[in-house]
C-alpha cells in the first residue's frame, strides 16, 4: 500500500512538473498572439519644392514648406510563431489623424488641412532567447501599404488663397481639392516583450517607416485649372506600447 501510495505521489509530482514546464513557455512554434495597445507617430518630416503649374507654366514657390503633427491612435496585432524564434505579424490600428502646418512662406496659413492615416503592415521577426523566457527582445522588418481618407483642406487651402502673389493678385485663387498619393514603405522594428504567464504579455517596440507622400492641389481658377504639387518625407518614427494573449 505504501508502495502504491509513493507511485501515486511520483506520478503527481511528475505530472504538476511537466505542466509547469509546460507554462512556462510564453511564446513557442504554433502559438498565435493577439495585442492592442497604444501607437504612437511621430513623423521626422520635410518637404520638397512647391510647384506651380498654371497656363502652361510651371513655378516653383521658393521658401514654401510644410510640416506634420504627431499622431496617437489604438494598435492592434496578430502574430503567430513559425517556431520558437521566428514570428510573422500583422500590425492594424485605427487610422491616426495628421495635421499639415504651413512652414516658411505658408507660415501664415497655418494648419493647412488633416488627413487619416491608414497603413497596415507585415513583419517578420526574430526573437531572442529561449520560448521559457520571461524577458523576450526581437527585431524585425516588413513593409506596409500606405493610403489617406478624410483628407480636408483648411479655409485658406480650400479657397486657393496659398496662390496669392502680388505679381498675379487673386488670379490664380479658386476652389481647390486636394489628393495625396498612396505608397509601399519599408520597415525595421526592434522591441521586447515581458511575459508575466503564458497567455499573458507586455511588450515595447519601435519602428522606422521609410515613407514619403505627393500632395496634388487642383484649383478651379478665372484663368484656368492651377495644379500645385509638393512631395513630403514623412520617415515617421513609431512607437507600440501593448498588452498581448497567447493562445
Amino acid at each position: 500500500m505504501k508502495l502504491k501510495l509513493k507511485h501515486v505521489a511520483w506520478s503527481v509530482l511528475v505530472a504538476l512538473g511537466a505542466a509547469d514546464v509546460n507554462g512556462a513557455h510564453a511564446q513557442s512554434a504554433g502559438d498565435f498572439q493577439v495585442s492592442a495597445g497604444w501607437l504612437h507617430f511621430a513623423p521626422q518630416d520635410s518637404s520638397g519644392a512647391f510647384n506651380v503649374t498654371a497656363l502652361g507654366q510651371t513655378v516653383t514657390k521658393q521658401g514654401a514648406s510644410a510640416s506634420v503633427s504627431d499622431a496617437d491612435t489604438f494598435g492592434l496585432t496578430l502574430q503567430y510563431f513559425v517556431t520558437d524564434h521566428i514570428a510573422a505579424e500583422a500590425v492594424l490600428g485605427v487610422a491616426p489623424k495628421f495635421h499639415l502646418n504651413g512652414e516658411g512662406t505658408l507660415a501664415p496659413l497655418g494648419d493647412l488641412g488633416t488627413a487619416r492615416e491608414w497603413s497596415p503592415t507585415l513583419l517578420l521577426k526574430y526573437y531572442f532567447m529561449n520560448a521559457q523566457s520571461k524577458l523576450r527582445p526581437y527585431v524585425g522588418a516588413g513593409g506596409s501599404y500606405v493610403w489617406y481618407s478624410d483628407v480636408k483642406l483648411s479655409q485658406q487651402m480650400a479657397n486657393g488663397a496659398f496662390l496669392y502673389s502680388p505679381q498675379t493678385g487673386a488670379a490664380l485663387t479658386g476652389p481647390t481639392s486636394v489628393h495625396i498619393s498612396s505608397s509601399f514603405a519599408p520597415v525595421v522594428n526592434a522591441g521586447v516583450s515581458y511575459n508575466f504567464t503564458k497567455h499573458w504579455s507586455a511588450a515595447f517596440s519601435v519602428s522606422y517607416m521609410w515613407l514619403s507622400a505627393r500632395a496634388t492641389l487642383t484649383t478651379n481658377s478665372s484663368v484656368g485649372q492651377v495644379t500645385s504639387e509638393s512631395k513630403i518625407k514623412l520617415n515617421p518614427i513609431v512607437t507600440f506600447l501593448s498588452v498581448g494573449y497567447t493562445f
